[in-house]
């Protein structure tokens, strides 16, 4: 039992150990959530969750290899050099304007076509339930 107890406090000691050196050589300007300071206190006061949660919530955020070879950060946006170029409101541009009221008579059209069919549909109905309403009453 002792030897559980004495692996346990190795480990609690390597896990503290590590995270330390990891908080006090991360660039202060990277550590996410709470300065510094209250980070190594956090890791040392509240052993091994105080070192836990640094490495879940305190270390800088790992950049991402994209597929292009590029390394991306997550946060750090777009440079202005490749940010992508708008070029006002939708509504500004003619094309989307022309192709918008064109979606719009099709679907106008469309809707108008569905009515009729619709109404044709109700009136050949009304038409049998009063031919079997007519035939009923004769018999």
């Amino acid at each position: 039992m002792i030897r559980v107890y004495s692996l346990f406090a190795l480990i609690n000691l390597i896990v503290i150990v590590v995270a330390l050196i990891d908080c006090l050589s991360t660039d202060e300007a990277l550590i996410r959530a709470l300065p510094r300071v209250v980070w190594v206190l956090l890791i040392l006061l509240f052993s091994p969750i105080g070192a836990i949660v640094w490495f879940v919530a305190g270390r800088p955020p790992r950049p991402v290899r994209l597929s292009n070879g590029t390394t991306w950060r997550p946060g750090s946006g777009f440079p202005e050099s490749e940010r992508p170029k708008r070029s006002g409101a939708p509504d500004d541009d003619p094309e989307f304007l022309r192709d918008l009221a064109a979606r719009h008579a099709r679907e106008k059209a469309e809707d108008q076509r569905l009515m009729k069919d619709w109404e044709a549909d109700l009136r050949r109905r009304e038409e049998d339930l009063r031919r079997r309403e007519d035939g009923e009453q004769a018999g």
